[in-house]
């Protein structure tokens, strides 16, 4: 079998110290008022300060996530009964910057965001500098415009197969892939066995990214991270080597086979669950996804490994980024308001709290002081990956920020092309050189 044995891990770059042994029992990990709260904000002293209430917004695509913040505030609101919290977050087929723009649209643009365009709504206005009490929470924070506007929620987490052991081993795979050509031999045996090698949920917009994002790490972003930069400035091409190889790839996995044919109807949400019940041998997605497959079936045996290029180099997201919770513009002005906000973001960060909220997300923490919580063997394998100096540590092509920002509006435009072309199956340069023209002209719209 090629699960491996795991030991107990120390990354010493992420500040993060893992215990798998000593850490199972509730009380570790469960917000109490007492040990948690920051000093002056305990139920017995918040009845005397004055009631005020602020907005949030947070991405729900991912369920473990999504509950690992609903659970983090609805501690934050027992323990500061004077402060409420209104939740404008929504389940929501559309792109998560596209509900920002809506919600901003109707005036509910939130106090509190959890921030992933940043350079975007930093360039609008929208979101004020972090406060400086609270940048020191963090080892170190990307700035964007000269500025810190992020409380980091966690480090950014790679992304890999997510597979059946018992799949695996009935196909006859034995070990990890070395190579691409090794995986896409892997997915033939399973593919001989007739289960579907790899789900694809591609009813959600964002789940489009996994696979474009790694095959654009591999074969232009981790060898150039100002590939963005050259593209704006018409010095590189979607219609060149790279970019043609990258989709050329991503076009093969799906029309040789290899990935499950409902994927046009398959929710991100319903991925796990075809997992469980053997509809399929794999999917593509980070460590997230660990809980809600336990809890779909917690006698479920499954692994994770990184897919390596074709030169085995495994190129994986890793950099720090400018994302996290963010003031807004107008929050900041808000005396109360602001204060409340930051003991929410103090609160959210302090130990025993944010090892829980690290745990139910299978997160990697952010924070200077290092957090213990109990990892699952999954989660090890992630941070051991991590941990090797081999693997190259990259972005996705819409993380970057400054000269090397995407236009915010292309990235949704590119995953509906697609779909489009898979849909077709005509792929071509012609779609390379329309991608192009699409860049060009957001950025021509930006530059307005």
């Amino acid at each position: 079998m090629m699960v491996k044995t795991f030991s107990k891990v120390l990354v010493g770059s992420t500040a993060l110290a893992l215990i798998v042994a000593g850490c199972g029992n509730s009380s570790d990990t469960t917000t109490s008022t007492s040990s948690t709260a920051p000093a002056g904000t305990t139920a017995a002293t918040a009845a005397s300060k004055k009631d005020v209430t602020f907005s949030v917004i947070y991405a729900t695509g991912d369920p473990a996530t999504k509950q690992a913040v609903a659970d983090s505030i609805t501690a934050f609101t027992k323990a500061n009964p004077h402060i409420k919290i209104k939740d404008l977050s929504e389940t929501t087929t559309a792109s998560y910057l596209d509900f920002i723009k809506t919600k901003d649209a109707v005036g509910e643009f939130p106090d509190l965001i959890e921030m992933r365009d940043t350079q975007l709504f930093a360039d609008s206005g929208k979101i004020a500098e972090l406060p400086k009490d609270l940048q020191s929470l963090f080892d170190t924070v990307p700035q964007v415009n000269g500025k810190v506007y992020n409380a980091p929620i966690s480090l950014p987490a790679p992304q890999g197969i997510i597979y059946s052991k018992k799949a695996y081993a009935d196909a006859g795979i034995t070990e990890e892939p070395k190579t691409y050509a090794d995986f896409i031999a892997a997915q033939e045996k399973l593919k001989a066995k007739g289960i579907s090698p790899i789900v694809v949920g591609g009813k959600d917009i964002f789940h489009w990214g996994f696979w474009i994002n790694k095959f654009f790490m591999d074969e232009m972003l981790a060898q150039d991270p100002h590939w963005n930069s050259k593209r704006s400035a018409g010095k590189a091409s979607f219609t060149d080597a790279g970019p043609m190889k990258a989709m050329t790839l991503f076009t093969e996995l799906f029309t040789k086979g290899y990935v499950d044919k409902g994927f046009m109807s398959t929710a991100d949400n319903q991925t796990a669950s075809m997992l469980v019940t053997g509809k399929a041998a794999s999917l593509y997605s980070g460590p997230w996804m660990f809980p809600q497959i336990a809890q779909a079936d917690p006698k479920f045996d499954f692994g994770w490994y990184p897919v390596p290029d074709q030169n085995g180099v495994v190129n994986v997201v890793g950099l720090a980024q400018p994302s996290g919770w963010s003031f807004s513009a107008n929050a900041i002005k808000d005396p109360e308001k602001t204060a409340a906000i930051s003991e929410f973001i103090t609160f959210f960060f302090s130990k025993n709290q944010y090892a829980n909220y690290l745990k139910i997300a299978s997160a990697i923490p952010s924070t200077k002081e290092k957090i213990t919580y109990e990892a699952s063997p999954q989660l090890q394998e992630v941070l051991t990956m991590m941990a090797d100096p081999k693997v190259v540590k990259t972005l996705q092509i819409n993380s970057f920020w400054g000269d090397d920002q995407m236009p915010p509006t292309w990235r949704n435009w590119f995953y509906k092309l697609a779909q489009d072309w898979l849909v077709k199956g005509d792929f071509s340069v012609d779609y390379m050189k329309k991608a192009d023209a699409e860049w060009d002209a957001a950025i021509k719209a930006m530059n307005k």
